[in-house]
């Protein structure tokens, strides 16, 4: 591995890092550093939508609260293959989520899955242009 590779590993890396910290803290924004203004992203597994990200994000934005009170994502097992400036990025993902049950109370929902993201280089470093959440599993939900 050459240091353009090791380079280009943490930058990616550090994108699936902003963009599960930009969920979990609700810091809609911070998206913006994460995908191409034009990326495609499907949430349909997890009963979301399938748009571009400018419908996207304010979905997120109204959605996620509405449902949840906090998010708590944990990453693993990134598989990166680099094709010069673009890459295929798979994560697996763990996402326990605390939300009203109901009865005065709240519960502990999670999912569990593989990011799917196809990034590209930009001048402002690796974005995502393309996201599918692909859902393996659920719990209380």
């Amino acid at each position: 591995m050459d240091l353009q590779e090791i380079s280009d590993r943490i930058e990616i890396n550090d994108v699936l890092i902003r963009y599960t910290r930009a969920i979990d803290t609700f810091a809609w924004d911070r998206l913006d550093t994460v995908f191409t203004p034009d990326a495609r992203i499907d949430y349909t597994e997890s009963g979301g939508i399938a748009e571009a990200y400018p419908q996207v994000k304010p979905w997120l934005a109204e959605v996620l609260p509405a449902f949840f009170s906090q998010l708590m994502h944990t990453l693993g097992q990134v598989e990166i293959e680099l094709r010069g400036d673009e890459a295929d990025v798979t994560a697996y993902f763990h996402n326990p989520m605390l939300m009203d049950d109901g009865a005065g109370g709240q519960k502990v929902v999670e999912i569990g899955g593989l990011y799917h993201h196809t990034m590209t280089r930009t001048p402002d470093g690796w974005r995502s242009r393309k996201l599918h959440e692909q859902v393996i599993w659920r719990r209380n939900i």
